[in-house]
């Protein structure tokens, strides 16, 4: 009975005036601490309010797209899916965490984060004209959990109560976690819920993809489709939102432009060749090489190096653990002792990358040393089910050679490969004739699944790696759309990703490493990670009060993760490098997460 009740509780005291939500509605929420911007800010900090408006800004891009419907599964989405669609309320790019208004203009928050109210601004309209209101929300977050992407479902099911007391206020309840606590992040994460037009759905299946334009409210619209090839975005001129400060100074350009190329050496030579205005380079030998020529050297091309302040992205060669190939972390570490690092970092990334050496590179999150202070009060009382060396050894990246760390170059790598096969050994793995073999006869052997011709380079120094342990590794690459769907359905042995985190992660990282989300398909636990220690660490984040405590407890994450060896770490920029034409514009200032082009304008 304690759950009804526990539930019927949440539900009346949403319906009841409740003390968080008696005052004044706010302009936003921050995660933690107060909001940097005041009631009245006029623009972001990081826009040119007096941008002009005008110009096509296009983009050519590598990959396939399938479906103009982001939210679900199902499909792979166009690029700029998420000019057209809008949410409660949008981020600062300049605060790890802080939300402002857009569609609501107000919101308030119970004191303990249990419930939230949303007053919708009587201005909101759809692309069609009509209104905007609470009985969209409601209708978006049933669609959503019902038919969404994984991670949606699993936030939107916290919803306990829902209701619209008029058509411009809607109301959240949510479900205390079992050991009675309140997600802080839910209000957060329901005013960054997409909004859909619940007219529009009347008839349709919203499960399904769909490459007909979806009705929607933001500053964009799509003006063309030639599927798996180009779209276009035309900006919406009576848009609603165009005065809002969250929108001043942005979304600048008259049309949005993606062309589709199979290949990225092919897009390169497209924005040389200007049929591209803007290009984020994330290949350092192309960088270093692939730009030179006339419009380069006479400054028609200018390219940037913007420092950011935001975790890189976590790329690796990540193991799939649902494969009993992989199951044992024994193997899964000497498998990330074979190859040459810092041989692949000079010779394929001309020395411009950073090697990776934590799931939030880049960032104050990052574990680093011995843990202390809160991150050793978070992992303490998992003291009996952690490697003990993870309290009483750095974590530490192999080296072999001596070009940007310790090492003795062969002789390093060949003690590292004797470590390697030592631990091989103990998960039951011998090298006979020349072949790794497990007591049975079976050959240690398996398939490294890739979507862009690009990453083979790295991949095929990393199967050459092994041949020495006597594993054979395959690689394989496959179109994008077949790359997605087996991604979604965890069909491979190993692959090439990444994960992406803010500066104030929270139920996302349930997404990326809950045991729950290892068996749903779809979700980015690709690695298939079931470890109650990570879900504990993982669902702590979210329930941080303070800014110290939540860097504590990431790091504790982090840790974990780093010690369990579910990737074999790559590498990362600690530089946003773009190339541009130089009638494409930004503003002098960068925010805390990097260049956004939003905010660019066309000369």
């Amino acid at each position: 009975m304690a759950r009804p009740i526990r539930l019927l509780l949440t539900l009346l005291a949403l319906l009841a005036p409740h003390p968080g939500l008696a005052g004044q509605p706010h302009h936003g929420i921050a995660m933690h601490g107060d909001l940097a911007l005041p009631p009245d800010f006029a623009a972001l900090p990081y826009v040119n309010p007096a941008a002009p408006k005008g110009g096509t800004i296009r983009q050519a891009v590598t990959g396939s797209f399938d479906s103009l419907h982001p939210h679900i599964v199902k499909g792979v989405p166009a690029l700029g899916m998420g000019y057209v669609f809008e949410t409660l309320l949008t981020r600062s790019w300049d605060e790890p965490f802080s939300l402002y208004g857009l569609l609501a203009d107000g919101v308030e928050v119970a004191d303990d984060r249990s419930a939230v109210t949303f007053h919708i601004d009587p201005k909101a309209r759809w692309h069609d004209g009509t209104p905007l209101t609470a009985a969209d929300v409601l209708f978006s977050l049933e669609a959503q959990r019902r038919d969404g992407t994984p991670n949606r479902r699993l936030f939107y099911a916290k919803v306990t109560a829902a209701e619209a007391p008029d058509p411009q206020t809607v109301r959240f309840a949510f479900a205390p976690n079992p050991d009675g606590s309140i997600d802080r992040e839910m209000p957060l994460l329901m005013g960054l819920m997409p909004i859909h037009s619940r007219a529009f759905w009347a008839g349709r299946d919203f499960s399904r993809t769909t490459l007909e334009p979806i009705l929607g409210s933001g500053p964009y619209r799509v003006a063309s489709v030639d599927p798996g090839r180009r779209i276009v975005y035309e900006r919406v001129r009576d848009y609603w939102g165009r005065d809002r400060p969250v929108r001043v100074g942005q979304f600048n350009a008259d049309r949005l432009e993606f062309d589709y190329y199979r290949d990225d050496s092919v897009a390169l030579e497209a924005f040389k060749a200007g049929q591209g205005d803007v290009r984020y380079e994330i290949d350092p030998a192309k960088w270093a090489t692939g730009y030179d020529g006339p419009a380069l050297r006479d400054g028609r091309i200018v390219r940037e190096e913007l420092p950011d302040r935001r975790p890189e992205p976590a790329r690796g060669l990540i193991f799939n653990t649902r494969r009993p190939l992989f199951a044992d972390v024994r193997v899964r570490r000497a498998l990330g002792m074979a190859p040459d690092f810092d041989w692949i970092g000079r010779s394929l990334f001309h020395g411009l990358l950073t090697r990776t050496a934590s799931y939030y590179p880049n960032s104050e999150l990052a574990a680093q040393g011995l843990p202390q202070g809160e991150e050793l009060q978070a992992l303490t009382p998992f003291r009996d089910r952690l490697p003990p060396d993870l309290f009483t050894k750095p974590f530490t990246l192999p080296e072999a050679g001596n070009g940007n760390g310790s090492g003795n170059g062969p002789a390093g790598l060949r003690a590292n490969r004797r470590e390697a096969l030592r631990l091989l050994e103990q998960a039951g793995w011998r090298v006979r004739d020349g072949r790794l073999t497990d007591d049975a006869g079976n050959r240690f052997a398996f398939e490294i699944l890739l979507s862009d011709p690009s990453e083979e380079r790295v991949a095929l120094e990393f199967a050459r790696s092994l041949e020495p342990l006597g594993i054979a590794a395959s690689v394989r690459t496959v179109d994008s759309a077949q790359f997605q769907a087996r991604l979604e359905r965890f069909d491979f042995d190993m692959t090439m990703r990444w994960w992406a985190s803010s500066l104030s992660p929270g139920n996302e990282q349930l997404y990326y490493y809950g045991s729950d989300a290892a068996g749903q398909e779809g979700s980015r636990n690709l690695a298939g990670i079931r470890d109650p220690v990570v879900d504990a660490l993982a669902r702590s984040i979210a329930a941080a009060t303070t800014r110290d405590a939540l860097v504590g407890r990431v790091r504790a994450l982090d840790r974990v993760l780093l010690w369990g060896h579910y990737m074999v770490p790559l590498y990362h920029s600690p530089v946003d490098r773009i190339a541009r034409w130089a009638t494409l514009h930004r503003p002098a200032v960068t925010p805390l997460y990097g260049p956004m082009l939003e905010s660019w304008w066309v000369d």
